[in-house]
């Protein structure tokens, strides 16, 4: 095998995506190959450290996992690298803070199993690190007879995953649930809940570097390379400290290393020769805020039922921690990575992105959708008619623009989402020592503690700590 190419270990799996939204797909489960931080910024000084394990990537997997490798091997030297200012600086921070219960994924699905097993861990360590959240409860709100067909479907693939207390409730029930809310039936979660996800990004970080790791911030990784002294053989042996991490002015080494890079994943599996695909596309979510005067019309979670055939949810209605209720998001193309409005353009990731086939395909299967969602960006009063279908005594002077969030969509060469966790590990040289986690599709924030397990167990096997 070349190097840079990868192993491949393949499941199969079919669940709903949530993707800002949830639609379902076929596809692979694939292995190939706040206050009292205590930080460090790299950028005010030059760094030269040795470590045993570095993770790449402060959002709130880089963080879990990290977390997680270093409560198994406490003996073990690690630090998290992050390019930004602070941890959770992207789809951590800019997220809906929903506390998913696992309703939406085919039974017996991995991605079922970590949500489930992730909301039990998540509030477990909500209560044990005095972190605030609500249970706020969501309803599933089905308006006409096919989407109450496809609800009681919804309510018996949750119950096989074993989401807690999941009811069908009847119309007069909605009401006593949500007294402003209309449909014909619906599916109520009491355990799904929010939090700030961010504000838990940081207790990992906080956990971290109390057990002794380092977060280094303002550190761009620019490059993988085999240390100078290293000489490492062709089965990736050599010096303990194998593998120079480089930044924009700053260098790390490091025996192993695993990134968690969100939406930079693909790039960063790229520089230690890793293939193309899968490759993030950025979608950004662009939400609406409800006017303070009538936030109490909302309780919960009150969520549409997915349709099958578009490949994002819709509008729903989201409380938050300090009482705004966010409403939406759409779908629509970030031209950025990392770009939160439509002034956010970066013409290189842009042309990256439209040339790739994946996407045209992508694009030209749902190009009514895609359009609708971007003249529904321009004039955000077109969305009112999705909103009053649930809530009807919300009016357009009720709605201002709200914040926006970019999902890092993995997305293969055909055009399909990916809605698999793919790692990616190199056969040789220091490509042998850099394990990628390439995708860890959504509920990614809920199934945090069980994901950095999983990582952490798949660390554990290839890097033989």
């Amino acid at each position: 095998m070349a190097p840079g190419c990868a192993r491949n270990l393949s499941y199969k799996l079919y669940s709903y995506c949530d993707v800002f939204c949830n639609s379902s797909h076929y596809m692979k489960f694939t292995i190939t190959g706040s206050s009292n931080r205590c930080f460090s910024s790299s950028s005010s000084q030059n760094v030269s450290k040795e470590y045993d394990v570095v993770v790449v990537g402060g959002g709130i997997l880089g963080m879990a996992t990290a977390r997680e490798i270093l409560l198994r091997h406490p003996y073990l030297k690690m630090a998290v690298l992050e390019k930004e200012k602070d941890l959770a600086c992207h789809q951590t921070g800019h997220n809906s803070g929903v506390i998913h219960a696992g309703i939406y994924y085919k039974p017996g699905t991995l991605k079922a199993k970590l949500c489930v097993e992730g909301l039990n861990l998540a509030y477990k360590y909500f209560d044990e690190h005095s972190i605030p959240y609500k249970k706020c409860g969501k309803l599933i709100v089905a308006t006409d007879a096919v989407e109450e067909k496809r609800l009681h479907d919804l309510n018996e693939r949750g119950m096989k995953n074993g989401v807690k207390d999941l009811q069908m409730v009847s119309a007069s029930m909605i009401k006593e649930i949500e007294p402003h809310c209309q449909g014909i039936c619906g599916l109520w979660s009491p355990h799904t809940g929010i939090v700030d996800w961010a504000e838990v990004t940081r207790s990992y970080g906080k956990d971290f570097t109390e057990r002794g790791g380092k977060i280094h911030l303002h550190f761009k990784v620019t490059s993988f390379k085999e240390a100078a002294e290293s000489s490492l053989t062709s089965k990736g042996d050599g010096n303990k400290y194998s593998v120079s991490v480089h930044g924009k002015n700053d260098v790390v080494k490091a025996s192993y290393i695993l990134t968690c890079g969100g939406l930079q994943s693909d790039h960063l599996a790229q520089m230690s020769g890793g293939k193309v695909d899968p490759k993030i596309i950025p979608f950004r979510g662009e939400y609406l805020l409800l006017n303070p005067e009538k936030q109490h019309m909302i309780k919960g979670n009150i969520y549409p039922v997915p349709d099958p055939q578009f490949p994002f949810l819709g509008v729903h209605f989201t409380p938050r921690m300090d009482g705004s209720i966010w409403i939406g998001p759409n779908a629509v193309l970030a031209l950025k990575r990392e770009g939160y409005g439509w002034g956010d353009i970066n013409i290189k990731e842009l042309m990256d992105t439209l040339s790739y086939g994946g996407f045209r395909k992508m694009a030209l299967k749902n190009s009514i959708f895609g359009i609708s969602e971007m003249v529904k960006s321009a004039f955000i009063t077109l969305q009112l008619a999705g909103i009053k279908k649930f809530i009807p005594e919300i009016t357009a002077d009720d709605l201002s623009r709200g914040p926006t969030g970019v999902r890092a969509q993995a997305m293969d060469g055909s055009g399909m989402l990916v809605d698999d966790f793919v790692f990616e590990i190199g056969d040789k040289g220091i490509g042998k020592r850099i394990l990628h986690c390439r995708n860890a599709p959504s509920p990614g924030a809920t199934s945090s503690l069980a994901i950095a397990k999983m990582i952490a167990d798949k660390a554990e096997e290839e890097f033989r700590l």
